[in-house]
């Protein structure tokens, strides 16, 4: 089933972007924005208040991008299995997980926005895409997933400080971790197997570059 988005929010996200495709996955098609400052002071007047997150659900980052990359090309990654898309975004590994026959999809993400985005984008591309709109890192989840993915989550010390436990946690309990990242600074040093490179083409909005060469890699769990 695919359900609905909050009107509000839906509304908000279809004026603020367009329908388009990514030059590495024209498979699946998003609502996408062109540029990243009207849609941030556009966010900030909506909600009132300034300091907003950045609109990162507008857009198709390196590590999205190259997770449902890889995800098409190897379908027997998730098919028949439940799949946990973590800081899902604008949901584009998400919908990769349900068109390459998962069993079951769940997309994560905080920001209320991202949640219209993923279910208005997993509407366009027909798919099922359920999402939780939750803090879920260090919850009791362990074996609730059979794959869990993430694209780009270690931008910044935190985050990755935060998330890196928890991914081997679930590692530890059998879930297949997949992990896209582009070289940030702080990508673990630990647990990780190479298993695909991606060069991803990308914006000077969001990149500082016009390409970043992407790695899969599947997380394992340590000793």
């Amino acid at each position: 089933m695919i359900h609905d988005p909050d009107p509000d929010s839906a509304a908000f996200v279809t004026a603020h972007t367009i329908v388009a495709t990514t030059p590495l996955v024209p498979e699946i098609r998003l609502h996408l924005a062109t540029e990243i400052t009207p849609l941030w002071e556009a966010v900030e007047a909506a909600v009132g208040q300034t300091n907003q997150p950045p609109p990162y659900w507008a857009f198709a980052w390196v590590g999205g991008q190259a997770m449902a990359r890889h995800i098409l090309d190897h379908p027997h990654l998730v098919r028949g299995r439940r799949v946990l898309d973590f800081a899902a975004g604008c949901g584009i590994g998400a919908i990769a997980c349900a068109l390459a026959g998962a069993a079951h999809v769940t997309a994560n993400e905080i920001d209320p926005f991202a949640a219209a985005a993923i279910r208005l984008n997993a509407a366009l591309n027909g798919v099922a895409v359920e999402v939780v709109v939750a803090d879920l890192v260090g919850g009791g989840q362990v074996g609730a997933w059979d794959v869990v993915t993430a694209g780009d989550v270690c931008y910044e010390r935190p985050m990755a400080s935060k998330v890196e436990p928890w991914l081997l946690a679930l590692a530890s309990g059998g879930a297949t971790v997949l992990l896209a990242d582009p070289g940030r600074a702080y990508l673990p040093s630990r647990g990780l197997v190479p298993l695909a490179r991606h060069t991803v083409p990308t914006t000077r909005e969001l990149e500082d570059r016009d390409r970043r060469d992407t790695t899969i890699y599947r997380l394992e769990s340590v000793g």
